[in-house]
């Protein structure tokens, strides 16, 4: 198989998406660089703002020898207060070399467990959180004793997680090849962070 061989099936699951394929693809080769792709996962998606206006986002995830390249694009509308009244798209691109990964985790949904075959039984969802520490997030609540009717402060607690990328990639919405193929790159990110 030919070391471009990844590459070019990235940039055409890009083309595919339609959705500004340039930006997108010279957003990645360009974070890339000469590194050959070892794997890839090309995510488009919408999300409705509270106008509900339909919003479409692009995530890509490649895999070099030694890095993770991880871009993201976001469309936004023609800004009615500007004088310039044309939309606009926002990419932005993180190389991250794999040793400071520090977590991959995957969240596998199963349908019908009772009937799951190993090897053979796809998830209905798949969530991908990969973490190097770049953002944390902190969750904090008051903290409380055991005594119901104690009302002294007792600080906060919270939990601390780091996790710079998190994708849900289901069935219903994506399909089935992006199941599949969301869990080939995660145990490749995998492979590559031991």
């Amino acid at each position: 198989m030919s070391t471009t061989a990844p590459a070019d099936e990235m940039l055409a699951a890009i083309e595919r998406s339609g959705y500004y394929p340039g930006i997108v693809a010279d957003a990645m080769f360009s974070a890339i660089g000469s590194e050959p792709v070892v794997s890839y996962f090309v995510h488009h998606d919408a999300h409705f703002d509270p106008g509900m206006e339909v919003r479409r986002h692009m995530t890509v995830l490649a895999l070099t020898p030694t890095r993770l390249v991880y871009s993201h694009t976001d469309e936004y509308p023609a800004d009615e207060n500007s004088a310039d009244t044309r939309p606009l798209a926002e990419t932005s691109t993180e190389a991250v070399r794999c040793a400071r990964i520090t977590s991959v985790s995957i969240t596998r949904v199963i349908p019908d467990p009772a009937v799951y075959q190993r090897g053979v039984t796809m998830p209905s969802e798949v969530v991908l959180t990969i973490g190097w520490n770049s953002v944390s997030h902190i969750e904090l609540e008051p903290a409380r004793c055991a005594d119901e009717n104690c009302e002294a402060d007792h600080g906060y607690t919270g939990a601390m997680s780091a996790d710079d990328v998190t994708m849900r990639i289901s069935e219903a919405a994506d399909g089935r090849e992006s199941v599949a193929q969301v869990l080939v790159f995660a145990h490749a990110l995998s492979a590559a962070t031991t």
